[in-house]
């Protein structure tokens, strides 16, 4: 099973700034109040806020924030008004973008998320226009340095995964979104680590961007990222590393 990572080629690597990272973390923040709020504080009996927490231990969120977002969810107002619009548009090239919005202002969000299409060669898309393209999918990141293959391989299979591929370092293990959680904590069970653990959107297939066109869709998705409303952006776009 272990073999080429679709993943791996659309997953934008970006070594982030104090300032991207600070942006990252509210969002993380924002998400794990949300669901704290909506569910529950407890992650065993709230699967969204236990999805919520392993992605911000995948991006080094501290332990005192998680709590803190946990609390703040629970016994407050926050997360009261939020919506959860997916806004669905095209890129340079005609690549698929989903823009997954948490927010209090639909209005505010919409219109943020259309200008920023706009301005950076893409365009807005009707609801259904390129979701139908993606899959959701669970996607853990294991270091295969420190765990070997078939180790990792048998546990993840025994407990639901569809598939694991190793290349770059890393066991990337794929699971439909209803076997995520048991993959997940399979791996914790036996004080396996993860680099990263979140449900996403898989492009079905992907288009390859070069020079102009890559570089604008870079801008898009840095612009994007980078609004308040916006949780995660996915696209269809394979970009090359450098």
């Amino acid at each position: 099973m272990a073999g080429h990572s679709k993943w791996a080629n659309i997953k934008r690597k970006k070594a982030k700034t104090d300032v991207g990272r600070a942006t990252a973390w509210n969002k993380l923040i924002k998400e794990i109040t949300v669901a704290a709020k909506l569910g529950g504080g407890n992650p065993d009996g709230n699967p969204r806020l236990r999805v919520a927490i392993l992605k911000a231990k995948g991006q080094s969120l501290p332990s005192k924030n998680i709590e803190s977002a946990i609390a703040k969810g629970v016994g407050g107002t926050s997360g009261a008004n939020m919506e959860e619009p997916m806004y669905e548009g095209y890129g340079p090239s005609g690549c698929a973008v989903l823009v997954q919005c948490l927010t209090d202002n639909r209005t505010r969000s919409v219109a943020d998320v259309r200008n920023i299409f706009n301005k950076n060669g893409g365009n807005m898309g009707e609801q259904g226009s390129v979701s139908w393209s993606f899959k959701k999918k669970g996607i853990v990141i294991v270091d295969a340095a420190a765990y070997p293959e078939d180790k990792v391989m048998d546990l993840v299979l025994d407990a639901g995964a569809d598939d694991m591929a190793t290349e770059d370092g890393v066991h990337e293990i794929e699971s439909t979104p209803e076997n995520f959680e048991a993959v997940t904590k399979a791996l914790e069970n036996a004080n396996i680590e993860m680099l990263s653990a979140e449900l996403t959107y898989m492009p079905e297939t992907t288009v390859k961007l070069e020079g102009e066109d890559a570089q604008k869709m870079l801008k898009m998705i840095e612009k994007l990222e980078d609004n308040e409303d916006v949780q995660d952006v996915y696209h269809n776009a394979e970009l090359e590393e450098q």
